[in-house]
């Protein structure tokens, strides 16, 4: 039974990470098509930016669940937290670090890819 448990909540934090993939997609090519593609790949940094810490999270947070393992639960959720807060700073580093990048296209992509994460789970239904 955990283990369904657990792939139940790995799969709806994977569709909540596909939901900001497509929103960062959709947003780094309107970025792409209407200022170029410097415009275009800092959105995309953006976007994935705000994608790959959380799918991270997901992956690391529903590893274990169920009553008997309810510490390893908390203590994955704790890491994977850790570890998705590290990897955005990390990937901000290197971004501008390494790449000459449009400020605003990068934040309103990351943004957005932020507010389809805090918003995406009213339109999910758990049966």
């Amino acid at each position: 039974m955990s283990k369904v448990l657990a792939r139940r909540g790995r799969w709806s934090a994977y569709k909540l990470v596909m939901m900001q993939a497509a929103v960062a997609g959709v947003t780094s090519i309107f970025f792409f098509a209407t200022w170029g593609a410097q415009y275009g790949l800092s959105a995309l940094a953006g976007g994935a930016i705000a994608v790959l810490p959380n799918f991270v999270f997901a992956t690391l947070a529903f590893s274990h669940t169920g009553a008997s393992s309810a510490g390893k639960v908390i203590k994955t959720f704790y890491w994977g937290e850790a570890v998705k807060l590290l990897l955005t700073i990390a990937m901000f580093s290197l971004v501008f670090i390494n790449w000459k990048v449009g400020f605003m296209p990068l934040f309103v992509c990351y943004t957005l890819a932020l507010i389809v994460h805090w918003t995406a789970p009213l339109y999910f239904k758990q049966s």
